[in-house]
């Protein structure tokens, strides 16, 4: 289950916040090569941010992975592709973007009222 948590200072009001979901859903899903329904993706707006001292647009974001999939190739692509979907639908800067990649056991995270 890859879990997306992202956060900007960007407002998301007036945003199809769908489309990103959607969008970033099935890219998680697409290069972790993992089911569509075990991705969860989180998307926080208007959080206080400063990147570098500057609160122009910025984000951050983590991806925990269970059981597998991150190594350094796929998380090239995995950056490259949320640091596309940040700057074209909310025009944050790929400059202005960090993204921390973990891995876990699946006895680490809980699920269904039990663990993976």
């Amino acid at each position: 289950m890859p879990c997306l948590r992202l956060s900007t200072n960007v407002s998301l009001e007036g945003v199809d916040t769908s489309a990103i979901l959607s969008e970033a859903t099935s890219t998680i899903a697409d290069l972790l090569s993992k089911p569509k329904a075990y991705v969860l993706i989180e998307l926080k707006g208007s959080v206080p941010m400063a990147f570098g001292g500057s609160e122009e647009p910025a984000a951050c974001g983590e991806l925990v992975s269970i059981g597998g999939g991150l190594n350094s190739d796929v998380n090239k692509k995995v950056s490259a592709a949320v640091a596309e979907i940040l700057s074209s639908k909310l025009s944050v800067p790929k400059s202005r973007f960090f993204l921390k990649f973990y891995e876990s056991e699946g006895s680490f995270i809980g699920w269904n009222g039990s663990t993976f």
